[in-house]
Formats: structure tokens, sequence, C-alpha cells
């Protein structure tokens, strides 16, 4: 990358503080490696072969992520990233980043978004992750820090936003829109002569927007009806319905030295404490 990036043997060994020898070594020695010739050389110029153009932003981005894994080890305790599919820690989200701010400013706190049943977790993208669906417990440790009450949205002009709160039974008469990957919503609310129709969405916007024209509702923790304020949807409470347990997750065998912190943190939260 070096040699083609400045044009030269040359100015390569500069770049990376080695001899002009060691750069043409190494070169010789990948292109043994690899069997074909990346490089055409003249005594004025160098440029990439085919291969050498087909190989060169492989090499880029695998060097790329080498730098990243060194920063990723380098950084771990000094940064903590908690993922989430949608709603964070609803209501109580920038509450729980002034507090972290104030009690750890050594370990810079990180919220991710990534719409999937943990968060996150699973594709390496965080340390922690808050999750309100069902948890492997095989793979992952979990504990709950709070529980958060079941609200039904609506578009903003239908009959029910008139009203203060929703009966369960009275939603199954609706169609219901749910996100069969992370949402918190299954027909198995309801008894199984009394389920209403589904209609499946894939993320949050979608989500939102079916239900804003008015063909659908949606049954969410509070946690949205916080952090998904939109023009044209409205949120009530739903009576007679089991709150929604919210879990702090992270990988059993690979905790994250803040993760007790964290929990701590969140279940005063939850639990109202100062």
């Amino acid at each position: 990358m070096a040699i083609v990036d400045t044009g030269s043997f040359t100015d390569a060994a500069i770049e990376l503080g080695l001899s002009q020898a060691a750069v043409s070594r190494t070169l010789l020695s990948l292109e043994q490696t690899l069997g074909v010739r990346l490089l055409h050389r003249t005594s004025r110029n160098v440029s990439p072969t085919t291969a050498g153009v087909q190989v060169l932003p492989r090499a880029r981005h695998l060097l790329a992520e080498a730098d990243n894994l060194v920063h990723e080890a380098t950084t771990g305790h000094t940064r903590l990233r908690i993922g989430h599919a949608w709603s964070a820690m609803g209501a109580h989200t920038r509450e729980f980043q002034r507090r972290w701010q104030e009690r750890y400013p050594d370990v810079a706190l990180h919220l991710i978004r990534h719409n999937s049943p943990t968060g996150g977790l699973a594709e390496g993208l965080c340390d922690l992750a808050v999750v309100r669906t069902a948890i492997d417990a095989h793979r992952y440790a979990h504990t709950v820090v709070g529980h958060e009450r079941r609200y039904v949205a609506m578009a903003s002009d239908d009959p029910w936003a008139r009203r203060r709160s929703i009966p369960l039974a009275e939603i199954r008469h609706r169609t219901l829109v749910v996100d069969r990957r992370t949402g918190t919503t299954t027909a198995r609310l309801w008894p199984d002569a009394e389920r209403p129709a589904l209609e499946h969405t894939h993320d949050i916007d979608d989500w939102l927007a079916a239900i804003a024209t008015g063909r659908y509702v949606g049954v969410t923790p509070h946690a949205t009806a916080t952090q998904y304020r939109r023009d044209g949807i409205t949120y009530r409470p739903v009576r007679d319905a089991t709150p929604v347990p919210v879990h702090l997750i992270w990988r059993r065998h690979d905790p994250h030295p803040a993760t007790h912190a964290t929990a701590a943190l969140l279940t005063d939260l939850y639990t109202g404490h100062p």
C-alpha cells in the first residue's frame, strides 16, 4: 500500500522507516505467497497490476480492522458501550447519562442503537445491552433493572386518543403492528380465542409510519412513548396488561468492569432512588 500511495520504493521506505531493500523483500515475499505479481515496476514509476488493483482495497480494509482491534483492546476499560434496540433507558436515559458522567468521568459512555434482539451485543457492537425481550440465559448473563408499563400507540385523530387509557381486551378488535425481531408485543398477551390480527414490521420508523396511517395500533413499553414522540402519534396507557421487564445483559464469560455499576445505577433510576 505504501508503495502505491507514495509512487516509489524509495518514498515508501522513508514513510515506513525501513530500508528500500526491506521494502522490496517484503513485496517479493508477498507476491511469492500469493503466486501473482502485484506491481508493475519501471525505472520511472510503479503501478498496480490487475491482481494488485483487486488486492489493494482489501488490504486497506484489513489494516483498518487491525487498527480498530488495537484501539478496542487498549481503550476497553475507559469506554462503555451500551446497546439497545429501540428506546435505550426510556424516560431515564438522560438522567442515566448525567449521573454516569458525574460518577465515572474516566469511563466514556456511548449508547448504541441496533435493531437486533440483543441490541448489538451478539454482533459485538457493545459491551452491555438494555433489552426488553426474552433472554438466552445460556449465552448471556442478565439482571432485571426495572419494569415499564405498556402503552398503546395510535394515530392522533383516532377516537381512542380522546381517552385516558385503553383496556387490553379492547385492543384485540384492532389490527396490531408488531416487530417480531425486537418488539415486546405478541399475540400471547391475549387469550387464544381473543387474539388480534397482526401486521409485521421491521424497525421503529416503519412501526410509527404504519400507526400514523390510522389503520393500525401498536402496544409498546413506556420507553417508546418517551423516546419517540412524533407528530401524528398519540400514546395512551394500557389497562390490565402485565408490565415489561427491562433487562441488562452481558457476555457471560467476558463482563465489562463497569457492569455492576451500570446495573446498580439503572436499578436506582427505575426504583426512583436518588
